[in-house]
């Protein structure tokens, strides 16, 4: 494991997409969160949590990517991860959803912890469209720069890489994920697993076997997804 100051980016993705880091859109978006500290605001997850998902999934270990839009906004729930919470949280309502479908589709028994560093460790990159929000305020860092940001993530992992899955869960995941080839990577797409559209199609896509079959297929381990 790397030993570098808390925060920062992983050397792999570094290497990749380093470069992001300089440019001006991303000067303004650290400017912009100085600003909201400065005027007393909460901001999550806290700093050196930001870059989690590229910290525990170095970018040559990618195998599966999760997309997700906006960290959560309650206290102690951000950590970094997309859907993500850690242990002694309440599972959110879109996570439950995501156990409840691991566990018809696999017959895994999810053991009610919604802490997803396991998954990340074994190559599920779980990425947030947007690495930061205010407390109590959903959104409120959109469109400051973290997007054009991931989507340089996105757009590496595409090109430089082949034989990843990209799980795009509701039409902001999808569009997102236009970018993908999907002739170089399985791209699976369905509602998302939010209480309000997870019975319209999420339920029942067994997209955990599937992906677990098409990492067989190509001679790799399959995910451990029980937590």
């Amino acid at each position: 494991m790397y030993q570098e100051k808390p925060g920062q980016l992983h050397p792999s993705w570094q290497a990749v997409i380093g470069g992001e880091l300089d440019k001006p859109y991303m000067q303004s978006l650290r400017a912009f969160l100085l600003q909201e500290k400065a005027a007393g605001k909460t901001i999550f997850p806290p700093s050196p949590l930001i870059f989690n998902a590229f910290n525990h999934t170095p970018f040559d270990k990618v195998r599966v990517v999760i997309i997700g839009q906006d960290p959560y906004h309650g206290a102690g729930q951000a950590h970094g991860l997309s859907f993500s919470v850690p242990d002694g949280i309440a599972l959110p309502p879109s996570l439950l959803n995501i156990f409840k479908e691991i566990e018809s589709d696999l017959g895994i028994k999810v053991r009610g912890k919604g802490d997803l560093t396991a998954w990340a460790n074994q190559g599920v990159l779980l990425l947030n469209a947007t690495l930061t929000v205010e407390m109590g305020n959903a959104g409120s860092h959109q469109k400051r720069g973290w997007e054009t940001f991931t989507d340089a993530a996105i757009a590496a992992l595409n090109l430089r890489r082949e034989g990843l899955v990209f799980v795009l869960w509701g039409s902001y995941a999808q569009k997102k994920g236009e970018v993908i080839d999907p002739k170089k990577h399985l791209v699976l797409k369905s509602v998302h697993p939010s209480p309000l559209s997870a019975h319209r199609g999420f339920f029942g896509n067994h997209q955990f076997s599937r992906i677990n079959e098409y990492l067989q297929k190509r001679g790799e381990a399959p995910i451990d997804w029980q937590i």
